[in-house]
């Protein structure tokens, strides 16, 4: 959060994070930068971000990168919060509200700027060049090995290493159960 003063009131900025319509993030990003500049309030709304980052899926054995919102439904704005900039964003088509919550001594819920270690974390992963690895995997899922030495064998996860892309199965073996490390491109559901 950013302060500045101006005369005896204290101006403050920072991020809010906005409720929108599901699926329609994108769109309210667009119209509120567009009311931002007929409404001339690029001086108090500064930036209006859709928080998405890269994801791996494996999909039927392949691996896709794509493009993936963080917080569906929501979004989130850097600005000067006051009854210019409050009512410019609530009245945005798409829009349902802002995050707030009610004041002891007030009435009506205010919204809440997010914390800086929240943004701070948010921007990391937007900015990461690691996409995050979804796999589709639980513990305790039947799976059928596909490729390998155990090729047609049936296991049951027991360990899920996203960050390496693989996974450990357990699978029965001349009447045991044995462990096997599998790379997630080598395993389907069964």
């Amino acid at each position: 959060m950013t302060t500045t003063s101006n005369e005896n009131n204290k101006i403050v900025s920072g991020w809010y994070m906005v409720h929108t319509y599901s699926g329609h993030e994108d769109r309210v990003q667009q119209n509120l930068e567009q009311r931002i500049k007929t409404m001339d309030l690029k001086d108090k709304i500064f930036d209006v971000v859709v928080p998405k980052e890269e994801e791996v899926q494996i999909k039927q054995g392949e691996r896709k990168t794509v493009e993936k919102k963080m917080y569906p439904g929501y979004i989130i704005i850097h600005m000067i919060m006051d009854d210019d900039t409050w009512y410019a964003v609530r009245n945005t088509p798409g829009v349902t509200g802002f995050i707030s919550m009610v004041d002891e001594n007030e009435q009506r819920p205010k919204p809440v700027p997010l914390e800086k270690e929240e943004v701070d974390r948010i921007k990391g992963r937007m900015e990461s060049d690691t996409p995050q690895l979804k796999i589709g995997f639980q513990v305790g899922e039947s799976v059928r090995i596909k490729d390998g030495p155990f090729a047609d064998f049936m296991g049951t996860v027991h360990e899920v290493y996203e960050d390496r892309g693989k996974i450990n199965v357990h699978v029965s073996f001349f009447g045991r159960e044995t462990p096997v490390e599998l790379d997630f491109l080598q395993v389907e559901k069964s």
